[in-house]
């Protein structure tokens, strides 16, 4: 059997953790290979030391048969691996054409030959279907295109292994199936692919094989074909999991949150966001459904005080907010889980404990005359983290900056959890989320409504918002197309409306 890849009892330890215990894994070549597990199984850290981001404490590399030592990612480069980070590592204010010629220059003479590189990605584009364009700025484009602009910079390197790092986490359904073409497209042309993942949908429809790790360890490697959904999920967290939301019909009482024909710019200062309306009451999840980019941003934005709002109003138990600063808001009960956990979510390079209490420090017990009581912010953030399996390797004093993708999301969650606010809006809450930790979000925010609070729940999982909601209210190019209850509809409707459809034109 011919492999591209194998990699043998590999072992990674950081301060108080081993990330990797014995694990090993091998690629045959043409073919897509999953690699399943947690947030935090070890995952990520096993391809960074395929691609040279780690040096292995034990084990052995081998590349098309020859034992190798990657000891950084030129090296990984040289031996044709590439790969895309669950982050992505681009200069937004660069080309297309600039980023991925970035530290392998193409020069005439002493200058740069921007032109014959530009031509090159067009070529490759054209040949993988991927329709970039080269002289777009990244700032520019969507998440799905510039996860395009990854992949065409590993081609561009002659990468004959490609490893993609939750390569879904922030893609549109429409985006998703759109990188399921190119990646067959990829194999046929005779690449190999390693996808980390947990959506076991994604799996099923385009791995040939899949490795499971749990907490560090290898559960074993499995032909997709001939296993289940719920199989891998039980290797995966070593549990029966639900896949269904269990909840008691809704009780709404009075209105939380009032939105009342506002009108919002978006980034190209155009309206994002035109007259809109909505309530919420407590004890009521609202989902909000909608393709991205449709004018959920500039509502959610519009609602925290992250943008301004140029008309109408917004009503939080009655009183107008609408140009409260955000930490009044915060005051009055409202708590924010963002769309991009990096960006608006965490101070990455705070440790988790000061960003627990971002909200709150200057509070007793956390302050008192203007001093940190350090030991009860660690007390309140050690608590949030056993409440919400937060996995980092020294607990509250861990950087932000060193947790998975999945565990940082958990973190922001229990974070805006314990704050127990009036109207929480949860933006992608499960974004990155394993199926465990999913079954687990999904039973808090019940729970937070069925204490009597308000929940705005936006979200691109169409599922999600099918069965966590009790209402569902669909926007189209930032307008209100119109609200079903959620237990009187289906996919197809809700698609419908999506697309445009108003609910009274299709019946």
């Amino acid at each position: 059997m011919e492999y591209v890849v194998e990699m043998l009892n590999i072992r990674k330890e950081f301060p108080g953790i081993v990330a990797n215990d014995n694990i090993s894994l091998s690629l045959r070549k043409g073919e897509i290979h999953a690699l399943l597990g947690e947030n935090g199984a070890g995952k990520s850290t096993l391809m960074g030391i395929l691609f040279g981001m780690y040096q292995p404490e034990r084990g052995v590399v081998k590349v098309n048969g020859q034992e190798v030592r990657i000891s950084n990612p030129n090296v990984a480069n040289r031996l044709g691996i590439g790969m895309v980070h669950q982050h992505f590592k681009l200069v937004d204010n660069f080309t297309v054409t600039e980023n991925i010629i970035l530290g392998s220059e193409p020069r005439k003479g002493l200058v740069l030959d921007i032109d014959k590189a530009a031509m090159r990605i067009e070529e490759l584009s054209k040949h993988y279907g991927l329709n970039v364009d080269p002289h777009a700025k990244i700032e520019d484009i969507s998440v799905g295109m510039q996860q395009r602009v990854e992949i065409i910079k590993m081609l561009y390197r002659e990468a004959e292994v490609l490893i993609l790092d939750e390569p879904t986490a922030v893609l549109t359904p429409n985006e998703i199936d759109e990188l399921m073409k190119i990646m067959k497209n990829l194999i046929n042309e005779g690449k190999s692919i390693i996808i980390i993942t947990h959506k076991l949908k994604e799996i099923k429809a385009v791995a040939d094989r899949c490795t499971v790790i749990r907490r560090g360890k290898s559960i074993g490697t499995v032909d997709v074909k001939d296993a289940s959904e719920a199989s891998l999920a039980e290797m995966m967290v070593g549990r029966n999991v639900s896949f269904k939301v269990d909840k008691q019909e809704s009780k709404p009482g009075d209105v939380v949150l009032e939105i009342d024909s506002i009108s919002v710019k978006n980034n190209r200062k155009l309206l994002g966001l035109k007259e809109f309306s909505l309530q919420v009451k407590a004890g009521e999840i609202v989902g909000i459904a909608g393709v991205e980019g449709n004018g959920q941003s500039e509502l959610v934005e519009a609602i925290t005080g992250l943008r301004k709002i140029e008309s109408g109003k917004v009503f939080i138990n009655g009183e107008d907010i609408s140009n409260l600063p955000i930490r009044e808001r915060i005051e009055k009960g409202i708590g924010h889980i963002p769309e991009d956990r990096q960006k608006r979510g965490l101070v990455l390079d705070y440790s988790l404990q000061s960003n627990m209490v971002l909200e709150i420090y200057n509070k007793p017990p956390f302050s008192k005359y203007g001093l940190l009581n350090q030991s009860a912010i660690r007390q309140y953030t050690n608590k949030i983290l056993e409440n919400f399996d937060v996995r980092s390797g020294e607990g509250a004093v861990s950087i932000a900056r060193t947790l998975s993708g999945g565990n940082q999301q958990k973190a922001i969650i229990g974070r805006e959890l314990e704050l127990n606010p009036n109207l929480l809006i949860a933006v992608q809450p499960t974004r990155g989320l394993d199926v465990g930790s999913i079954e687990y979000i999904h039973k808090r925010l019940i729970e937070h409504r069925d204490n009597g609070k308000a929940v705005l729940l936006v979200s691109l999982e169409l599922d999600e918002v099918l069965q966590l909601s009790d209402r569902i209210a669909i926007v189209n190019n930032g307008e209100l197309v119109g609200t079903v209850l959620a237990s009187e509809t289906d996919e197809n409707e809700v698609g419908l409306m999506m697309a445009g459809v108003s609910k009274e034109r299709n019946k």
